[in-house]
């Protein structure tokens, strides 16, 4: 997505920043795990397609997609505005992705659009850094941006106003309301991490062996979901 093309989001644990041609080969790499392309529902690319795939969603109106990095000790960070291709940006190990996906339009006056939702993933795909709260952080990251705010604390948003500014214009900002997750009913891990940022199952999708999840909030009752 254009409007992400040079966002940088600074996080305790993580810095996320745009897909670029630079992370390519490494995400090809990852590509090759079975268990990933099975975790992701992806199917396996060459190279070169993987190489037009980040130009596509570079481009892309319905994609929003993070690189997620794991910041160091020694990186000289801090919140604020940062390029993608500042050297303390650019030397971080990069360790997953994250995404959301746009589906129907935001715009439903008429009623004949399909129903719009903005559907979150995240991958750690390096072993060594998961079960580290990385990609909760990841996540309240890429919320925050995308819905311009930090709802009821669940989400990480240092300058809302600013992003307001930098989204005019653009597919965002989303309404919480609209966010969705799709998960492997027997990824628990996944399930209880999303129910901490506010998602609640609302649908058993039996056929995919799914759960369906939507952003409700912390006041919601898990016992009417």
């Amino acid at each position: 997505m254009k409007v992400n093309s040079d966002t940088v989001l600074v996080g305790d644990k993580v810095v996320l920043v745009p897909y670029l041609p630079r992370h390519v080969p490494k995400y090809h790499s990852w590509m090759q795990d079975e268990e990933l392309r099975e975790l992701t529902a992806s199917e396996p690319l060459t190279l070169e397609e993987e190489y037009e795939m980040q130009r596509k969603w570079q481009l892309d109106d319905d994609k929003l997609t993070f690189i997620v990095c794991a910041r160091q000790d020694s990186d000289m960070l801090a919140s604020g505005r940062l390029s993608a291709q500042d050297p303390r940006v650019s030397s971080l190990p990069m360790i997953g992705d994250v995404n959301i996906f746009l589906h129907g339009s935001q715009d439903n006056a008429d009623g004949e659009e399909d129903e719009f939702y903005a559907e979150a993933e995240v991958m750690i795909a390096e072993r060594e850094y998961r079960r580290k709260g990385l990609a909760s952080e990841a996540l309240r990251l890429i919320l925050g941006y995308a819905t311009a705010s930090d709802v009821e604390g669940c989400f990480v948003c240092d300058n809302p106003s600013l992003l307001r500014d930098t989204l005019q214009g653009s597919p965002l900002p989303i309404a919480p309301t609209a966010l969705l997750v799709r998960i492997s009913e027997s990824n628990e891990p996944s399930i209880r991490l999303f129910h901490q940022l506010g998602f609640h199952i609302t649908k058993r999708v039996e056929v995919f062996g799914e759960v369906e999840m939507r952003w409700r909030g912390t006041s919601v009752d898990q016992s009417q979901t």
